[in-house]
C-alpha cells in the first residue's frame, strides 16, 4: 500500500522563470502545503508576495535569499555550503529501495531506542510529536500511545518516507520536506525528535532555530547526531593510505559537529534547560571493506561538496592494511566507532525553573569535603532541640 504523503512546494506566481523554479523546488523551500488535516499545523508562505525577481539569480543567490526570507537566518548570516543536499537524497532514495536495507539499520534502531528512552524520563503525554528525518521509521518503532498522540514523520526523500515503519498504536503522518526549511507555523508542535540526521544539514544553527520556532511552549527538542569522533579510525587510515600511494589525501569522512559546540548552538537558537551527553557505539566488522558497505547501506556515506569520487584499488587495499594493523582486534575483526552527542533542550515559559539569584547560597563549595562533618553536626543540633 503507497505512502500517503503530503509534499511542500514553492508557490512562484505566473511570470517565474521554469529554469530556476526547477532549482528551488530541489532545495525544498517551505511552501504552500495540500493537506486538510494538517493545515492549520504549516506556515504558508508564497515567495512570490515578495516581489522576488528569480530570471537573474544563481542557484547560490536563490539559496541564500531563500534563507533570508525564511526564519532560518532572520539576519541574512553567510551559511557554510558544506554538504551536498541533492546527492543525500539521492543516497536515502537508493537506501531505502534495497532488498536487503533491513540489514543496515542495527546502528539507527539502536539510537532511536536510546533516544525514547530518554524520552520516557519526560512524565508527559504530548499531543503532536515531530520524527525530524524519520528514515525508515526508527523512532516510530519506539513510540506507544502512552507517550504520544500523534506522529509526524519528515525526511528529504521520497523513497525513506514509503518504506518508513508506523507505530502501531499512534496515528501518523508522513510530510516530504527538508530539515532546512520546516514548514510548521509557530507553537504548534508538542514534541520534536531527531535521530541521525542533523549531522547533514548545512544550516545548523538556522535548522535548531526553526525547531524552536515551532514548538509550543515549555515543549522540548530530544536530537541525535554523530559526533566529531565518528570513525576516526577509517579517517586516519584513509589518510595513511592516500598520503603513501598518492601522494596527498582527500576528505573521505564528512565532518562532525563537536560536543562543545552543541550547547552554544541550543543557546543561540533559544533553548533552555539543555542536558548534552556523549555515548559511544563501537560495531566490529570483518575489515575495512564490510565497514563501507554497511555505512552505504545506511546512506552515511560521505556527501560533502569536496568529496574526492574516485578511490583507487591500490589506495583502498593499503588502507585496509593499516586499518587491521593500527586498530585490528585478536579475532581478525575491525572496530567502527560511533559517537553519538544526545541533546535536549525546552523552548521557554514562565513555569519553568529559574536559576537562583548571584550570591544566594548558604554553602561554599570548600566546605564539599567536609559534608559528612557538617551533616553530623546539623543532626546533633536538631536531636539537643
Amino acid at each position: 500500500m503507497a505512502a500517503n504523503i503530503i509534499r511542500t512546494y514553492i508557490n512562484f506566481g505566473p511570470n517565474s522563470c521554469v529554469k530556476y523554479r526547477k532549482i528551488c523546488r530541489n532545495y525544498s523551500a517551505v511552501g504552500q502545503v495540500i493537506c486538510s488535516g494538517w493545515s492549520e499545523h504549516f506556515n504558508l508562505l508564497s515567495l512570490y508576495s515578495y516581489g522576488v525577481s528569480f530570471k537573474r539569480r544563481s542557484v547560490t543567490d536563490l539559496n541564500s535569499h531563500f534563507r533570508h526570507l525564511h526564519l532560518g537566518n532572520p539576519r541574512g548570516e553567510t551559511v557554510m555550503n558544506i554538504f551536498d543536499r541533492k546527492t543525500k537524497r539521492q543516497q536515502r532514495n537508493r537506501s531505502a529501495i534495497l532488498s536487503d536495507g533491513h540489514v543496515y539499520d542495527y546502528l539507527k534502531d539502536e539510537v532511536a531506542f536510546r533516544i525514547t528512552d530518554r524520552l520516557r524520563d519526560v512524565t508527559r503525554k504530548f499531543d503532536i510529536a515531530l520524527d525530524l528525518g524519520c528514515g525508515k521509521g526508527h523512532i516510530a518503532k519506539c513510540l506507544y500511545s502512552d507517550m504520544v498522540n500523534m506522529l509526524c514523520q519528515c525526511d528529504i526523500s521520497e523513497n525513506m518516507l514509503e518504506v518508513s515503519s508506523s507505530s502501531e498504536e499512534v496515528p501518523t503522518s508522513r510530510i516530504l520536506c527538508d530539515e532546512e526549511f520546516l514548514p510548521f507555523k509557530e507553537n504548534s508542535l508538542g514534541l520534536v525528535i531527531s535521530s541521525l540526521s542533523l549531522h547533514w544539514v548545512n544550516d545548523l544553527p538556522g535548522a535548531l532555530r526553526q525547531i524552536q520556532y515551532s514548538l509550543k511552549e515549555d515543549a522540548p527538542f530530544i536530537g541525535a547526531m554523530f559526533g566529531g569522533d565518528t570513525l576516526f579510525e577509517l579517517r586516519s587510515s584513509l589518510q595513511l593510505a592516500e598520503t603513501e600511494r598518492e601522494g596527498g589525501f582527500a576528505p573521505h569522512i564528512s565532518p562532525f559537529t563537536d560536543v562543545r559546540d552543541i550547547g552554544n548552538l541550543l543557546t543561540r537558537a533559544g533553548f533552555n534547560m539543555l542536558t548534552v551527553d556523549i555515548d559511544e557505539i563501537t560495531v566490529n566488522y570483518p575489515t575495512l571493506f564490510e565497514v563501507m558497505f554497511d555505512l552505504q547501506g545506511m546512506a552515511e556515506s560521505n556527501a560533502s561538496w569536496s568529496r574526492k569520487l574516485l578511490l583507487h584499488r591500490n589506495t583502498m587495499m593499503a588502507a585496509a592494511a593499516i586499518y587491521q594493523d593500527m586498530y585490528g582486534n585478536e579475532d581478525g575483526s575491525v572496530p567502527a566507532t560511533f559517537q553519538i552527542l544526545y541533546m535536549i533542550g525546552w523552548k521557554p515559559h514562565v513555569s519553568q525553573a529559574k536559576p537562583a539569584r548571584r550570591g544566594s547560597a548558604t554553602v561554599s563549595l570548600k566546605d564539599l569535603e567536609n559534608i559528612s562533618k557538617m551533616r553530623y553536626e546539623s543532626e546533633k543540633e536538631r536531636q539537643d532541640k
